[in-house]
């Protein structure tokens, strides 16, 4: 084992923890990180999927506006939650922020299974939202700091891909749960309810063993226990049959520890430091937010108005849509390590708008039927889902580990606003589906959107495939050499 490589000298610290950890070869462990920090996006598609069901409606007597008032609610709940818990990851740490989001998530959805009335309902949704949001933030952050740089793309763009097998799962469950003759229908919702809780309690177990990040910890005075982490992990992989190679003493780092980053100094480096990071993280998160939250939530409407799909058989074509947009991350994502970040962020934008824009013609010509309609869909989200997931990276990663949560929470907060238009918007496109006009050019002008968050990617951004997260992006704490 590599030993401990930090010393203080007049309230500096000299440490080689980040070349420890990039150095680290892959195994059970880093499968542990994966695992335990992983599901909080499919608990977030397993949500979204099953309120969307809305089987609760009939219970509690609530119209259509109210339905979507729960699920705007669990929105709401999503920004403020990624916000405030972004915030305090940055200043009390990773670890202590994954296990309290998800406990949050727990007691939000598992509660709001015992809903007797929508102001109920509503409260509990948004705390549980407010869990799931948090988690993005917190986790994303432990992740990208965890990980080894030569994997750290193809885990973290998996990972967040990964939302697509919790709605899977959620439409999957939806089919016996909402089925009448087979679950009463004031039990039915309920159970579906406390299905994410029932995994996230298997979860929260896991997390427990996952260390702080040892990054984290000595940019933040704790070098001592930093130190004792790293040796631990280290102890861990040998043990699992890693070989530790030795470390390069030239990548030492001196750092003089901060307790927290003030705002001031966020937005100087957000907009004076990074102009261009913050553009092409703020294009990538908005675009891709946009098209997803437009097509995901018209699919249905566009199948029963213009295809003829009645309301109960729709599911059925989401699975395919669903499994493209699972295998696209899974695939696609070990070519943003090896061909590149930039390369790979214009294909898969680029390559989905394109993609839309045929199938955008094909319908207005009414060449299409529901099959090949999702087919394309299927096609197009197989690129997005891996742009979108690697949108989820380019944040985390080309930004200073002092307020990489924070930096998170932000562009997922705007991404999310500027999203909630999108379905509203496409929603007044489909119409009664007498006019394919409208929405073909909503299509055209989701798919130009995806493009420019393509261009401006490729223009614009960074190279940071293999990279330590460091060498990409200097810590605030870093003392220069004079």
């Amino acid at each position: 084992m590599t030993t401990a490589s930090t010393s203080a000298t007049g309230g500096t610290v000299r440490s080689l923890i980040p070349a420890r950890l990039d150095r680290l070869p892959w195994t059970k462990f880093h499968w542990s990180v994966v695992v335990g920090l992983g599901v909080a996006w499919i608990l977030d598609g397993l949500e979204v999927q099953l309120v969307a069901a809305n089987g609760y409606a009939h219970t509690l007597n609530l119209s259509s506006a109210q339905v979507g008032l729960v699920g705007t609610i669990y929105l709401v709940g999503e920004v403020v939650g990624s916000l405030y818990f972004g915030w305090l990851s940055d200043r009390l740490g990773r670890r202590r922020l994954f296990i309290l989001t998800l406990a949050i998530y727990l007691v939000g959805s598992g509660v709001g299974g015992f809903a007797f009335s929508l102001w109920f309902l509503l409260l509990f949704r948004f705390v549980a939202g407010a869990g799931i949001g948090g988690e993005y933030a917190a986790i994303n952050s432990a992740i990208d700091e965890l990980i080894p740089s030569h994997y750290r793309g193809r885990v973290d763009i998996a990972i967040n891909g990964t939302y697509w097998a919790g709605a899977a799962l959620g439409a999957a469950a939806s089919i016996p749960l909402f089925n009448h003759d087979l679950v009463p229908e004031n039990w039915g919702w309920r159970i579906a309810f406390w299905i994410g809780p029932v995994i996230g309690l298997f979860i929260i177990y896991l997390r427990r063993h996952i260390p702080e990040s040892p990054r984290w910890l000595v940019t933040h005075g704790r070098e001592a226990e930093a130190n004792k982490t790293i040796g631990e992990i280290e102890e861990l992989v040998e043990s699992q049959g890693g070989n530790l190679t030795p470390v390069d003493e030239s990548k030492a780092l001196e750092l003089k520890p901060i307790e927290y980053v003030p705002f001031r100094v966020i937005a100087r480096t957000l907009f004076r430091d990074y102009p261009k990071r913050t553009v092409t993280a703020a294009a990538m998160m908005i675009t891709q937010s946009f098209l997803y939250n437009a097509i995901f939530f018209s699919y249905a409407l566009v199948l029963q108005n213009f295809y003829g799909i009645p309301n109960d058989h729709t599911g059925y074509f989401f699975f395919p849509f669903a499994i493209g947009n699972l295998i696209g991350p899974l695939v696609l994502g070990p070519l943003f390590d090896t061909v590149g970040r930039r390369k790979m962020i214009f294909t898969t934008y680029v390559g989905a708008g394109v993609v839309l824009t045929i199938s955008a013609i094909l319908f207005q010509a009414g060449a299409l039927n529901a099959v090949s309609q999702t087919i394309f869909w299927c096609v197009a989200f197989f690129l997005a889902s891996a742009g979108a997931s690697s949108a989820y990276l380019t944040v985390s990663e080309t930004f200073p580990l002092e307020l990489r949560a924070q930096a998170i929470s932000y562009f997922f907060a705007v991404a999310q606003i500027v999203g909630a238009v999108a379905p509203f918007l496409f929603g007044a496109l489909v119409g009664d589906g007498s006019s394919r006009g409208p929405l073909t050019i909503g299509y055209f002008v989701g798919a130009g959107i995806m493009i420019i968050g393509g261009v401006i990617a490729l223009i614009f951004g960074t190279d940071a495939e293999r990279k330590s997260l460091e060498d990409i992006s200097a810590p605030i704490s870093l003392v220069l050499p004079r």
